[in-house]
């Protein structure tokens, strides 16, 4: 069963993916039959009328009623590959920190602001101070809901101040620089995560997973950098692969099992000979490679079996 939002059941990387899940066949028949829950079905009938399944592929996206999706699932007791329970864990990105902690998985130093509490604040030209915990800028700031892209960076006035607003790619540009924005929103009345910037020479690591034995990582053009996005010749944003370290192939399997989600996706940042979570997306597809579909289905296709028909 696919459980989501249409874009994302019928996005390309999804098609290709059951498309290749199809073709697998045993005695002169197919092994899987791919049922899709319509947006319609999701949104407007109760869970006891969405179609039965023995495996479902579930996972929030804007709109997604997870809610529903839980009844669900505690009501059928499909295979989950991704638990729904946790995957509230990411709309947090205080939790999503605290996972990654408690895990042993690193990530930036930083500290939490949160809204209602009574916080001592102290902001100078090159540092943040939040209830004793001293950030120097250059520095990220983060709003504590992990659905809210807007994110700045903020420079020392020793290197000319400014901030750089991150946003979700809007054509080829995923940030904007304003020279004369040099104060935090920590007075606004909002959440946020403060951590360092880390140097990472102008690249973001994007990794996915398939299972806590599974990992493919493609590198990007950090948008800190200049803010426009690098194309191919297919219109995608341009990524080239990467090799994981065998720490970082460690971090990928506790990142898998912390947040019980085996298709996962997460953000790594090497900086000074280590490696750090900045972020963790939940269920997420390679978009540009035929490979990790290939890959993709293969390993569906194993853990479904392993769990519905053990003596396939």
């Amino acid at each position: 069963g696919i459980c989501a939002m249409d874009k994302k059941a019928h996005s390309a990387p999804m098609t290709e993916t059951l498309n290749r899940l199809r073709s697998f066949h045993a005695g002169g028949r197919d092994e899987f039959r791919v049922i899709f829950f319509e947006e319609d079905t999701l949104l407007n009938k109760p869970v006891e009328e969405w179609p039965l399944c023995e495996a479902l592929i579930a996972f929030f996206s804007t709109g997604f009623p997870l809610e529903k999706a839980r009844a669900y699932a505690a009501l059928r007791k499909p295979f989950l590959f991704n638990d729904l329970e946790r995957q509230g864990w990411l709309f947090d990105r205080r939790m999503i920190y605290r996972t990654l902690s408690e895990a042993g998985v690193p990530v930036p130093q930083h500290v939490v602001l949160e809204a209602g509490a009574h916080n001592e604040i102290d902001e100078g030209d090159d540092y943040l101070s939040v209830n004793g915990h001293r950030i120097p800028k250059p520095l990220v700031e983060k709003p504590i809901n992990a659905e809210d892209h807007n994110i700045h960076i903020y420079y020392p006035r020793s290197l000319g101040g400014g901030c750089k607003k991150l946003f979700r790619k809007v054509k080829n540009k995923s940030s904007e620089f304003y020279p004369e924005m040099h104060h935090t929103r920590a007075r606004d009345g909002g959440s946020y995560i403060y951590e360092q910037l880390l140097q990472t020479e102008g690249t973001d690591v994007k990794v996915y997973t398939l299972g806590p034995e599974y990992a493919h990582a493609e590198a990007r053009k950090s948008p800190v950098v200049d803010g426009l996005v690098r194309r191919n010749a297919r219109g995608k944003e341009e990524r080239y692969p990467v090799i994981l370290t065998p720490e970082e192939k460690e971090i990928a399997r506790k990142v898998v099992l912390a947040f019980d989600q085996n298709v996962c996706g997460f953000d790594l940042l090497r900086s000074a000979g280590r490696s750090y979570v900045c972020d963790v997306n939940g269920w997420s597809f390679v978009k540009d490679s035929k490979k990790f579909w290939s890959d993709s289905a293969n390993l569906l296709r194993q853990y479904m079996l392993e769990a519905i028909a053990p003596q396939h």
